[in-house]
């Protein structure tokens, strides 16, 4: 028997089906939620530092100048308007994810894959079409699917504020700016205003040409789920003709009752099938220091 807040439960091995679920759960919904409605706001484009981190090591990080080439003010500033540009001028895509859950722990092995085609509609239209599925039928049933149906209620307008990435959500901070043999970047601090469980504390690197969210790197601002005891998230992102999507998710979460649960997202075979033509932004706004 096992006692947590007051309540009793029977010994784990014997309700696995449940906790299963809700393990599982967590860790996906809360996560993917955030970075579906961040897309739609930045379709460039939720959750940051992870065991098994994405090689980004294309990039070669050289000494930041005294001086970046614009201040943090500006940078923001041209984050967010950029952001809005390509969210409008973004109608329709489509493309095609690989979902991947794995979790190692008092509960055994469990594992599933799902491959599911997507097709956008500005301003708020998502079809799914299941190509495969395979592995543990309560996380393709419980977990997977209901994944899918939560992702459309995340385009609503009301929750794309809720996870914006501006002065509203979050305090910035200057750390330092990179060139690589993909151009500069900017490195920014991200600190939310409110402990939300929709935001997250960490850093973002920002192109800056395009000024679009290139990585994430961090942690909810809040812990989703008792059940966890920490929960570390990478989002990196790929530039598609002039968009900027989601190239993969990767988001660990040590389990409080032992264990680890795994979760990623691989995006690709992206096609922009309607956009209007963006603004570009002018190489002669440079910000004071």
């Amino acid at each position: 028997m096992l006692a947590f807040w007051g309540k009793t439960f029977r010994h784990p091995v014997r309700r696995q089906p449940a906790k299963l679920v809700k393990i599982a759960r967590f860790l996906v919904s809360d996560w993917h939620y955030r970075i579906q409605s961040e897309m739609k706001i930045s379709p460039h484009s939720i959750c940051l530092t992870v065991p098994l981190l994405i090689a980004t090591g294309l990039a070669q990080q050289v000494t930041a100048p005294l001086h970046p080439p614009m201040s943090i003010e500006k940078v923001v500033e041209n984050l967010v308007r950029k952001n809005l540009e390509r969210s409008r001028a973004l109608t329709a895509y489509q493309g095609v994810r690989t979902y991947r859950l794995e979790y190692h722990g008092f509960l055994g092995l469990r594992t599933a894959e799902m491959v599911v085609d997507v097709k956008y509609q500005s301003p708020g239209t998502k079809e799914f079409s299941v190509r495969s599925a395979t592995g543990s039928k309560l996380i393709l049933e419980k977990v997977f699917k209901k994944l899918l149906e939560s992702e459309k209620e995340a385009l609503s307008e009301e929750n794309q504020a809720r996870v914006a990435l501006n002065n509203v959500n979050y305090i910035f901070k200057f750390e330092g700016y990179e060139n690589t043999p993909n151009g500069g970047q900017y490195v920014l601090s991200v600190k939310p205003r409110t402990k939300n469980k929709f935001l997250y504390s960490g850093k973002i690197w920002i192109n800056a040409e395009d000024f679009a969210v290139m990585r994430i790197e961090g942690e909810p601002a809040k812990n989703p789920s008792f059940w966890t005891k920490e929960t570390k998230i990478e989002q990196v992102y790929t530039k598609v003709g002039d968009f900027w999507l989601p190239s993969s998710n990767c988001s660990t979460s040590s389990i409080r009752l032992g264990g680890q649960a795994s979760f990623s997202i691989e995006y690709k075979d992206y096609l922009v099938t309607s956009a209007a033509p963006l603004a570009k932004l002018s190489n002669k706004v440079t910000a004071t220091h």
